[in-house]
C-alpha cells in the first residue's frame, strides 16, 4: 500500500496509528514486541523511528508492506489549506475559552468573597 506523506517524516509509532495497525500510541511497544517489523529491508524495533519518503516498511506478520510516497502538488497545497484553517479555528476556540474565563459567575465571586467555615473548639 502506499502513504502519502504531507509532512517532512512521521515516526513508525505514527505510521502505524494513523492507518489503524495499532489502537493507541501505548499499543506500540507491545506490537513490536510480538511483530517483526522492517525499515527498508531491515530489522526495526524503535517506535519514534523517523520514516521519509521513498522509505518501506514491511511487516510480513501481517503481510503488510508500506511504501511512503510524495503527495501531487494539488493534493500538497489542499493540505497546507486545511491545516491553516484548523490553525484558525484553534485560535479562536482559544480565544473564546479566554472570553469565558474572565467573567466569573455570581455564584464563583460569592464564594470568594466569603470566609471559611469556622467550627467551635477549633
Amino acid at each position: 500500500m502506499e502513504y502519502k506523506l504531507f509532512e517532512e517524516f512521521i515516526t513508525l509509532q505514527s505510521l502505524l496509528k494513523d492507518l489503524g495497525i495499532i489502537q493507541s500510541g501505548g499499543a506500540i511497544k507491545s506490537f513490536l514486541a510480538d511483530h517483526l517489523v522492517y525499515f527498508n529491508g531491515e530489522l526495526e524495533n524503535r517506535r519514534g523511528k523517523k520514516i521519509r519518503i521513498g522509505d518501506s516498511i514491511e511487516i510480513p506478520d501481517l503481510k503488510t508492506q508500506i511504501i511512503l510516497v510524495k503527495p501531487t502538488s494539488e493534493e500538497l497545497e489542499e493540505f497546507r489549506l486545511e491545516k491553516l484553517e484548523k490553525e484558525r479555528v484553534a485560535k479562536l476556540v482559544k480565544e473564546m475559552n479566554k472570553k469565558v474565563q474572565k467573567k466569573p459567575t455570581k455564584k464563583a465571586q460569592a464564594t470568594k468573597t466569603k470566609p471559611a467555615p469556622r467550627f467551635p473548639g477549633r
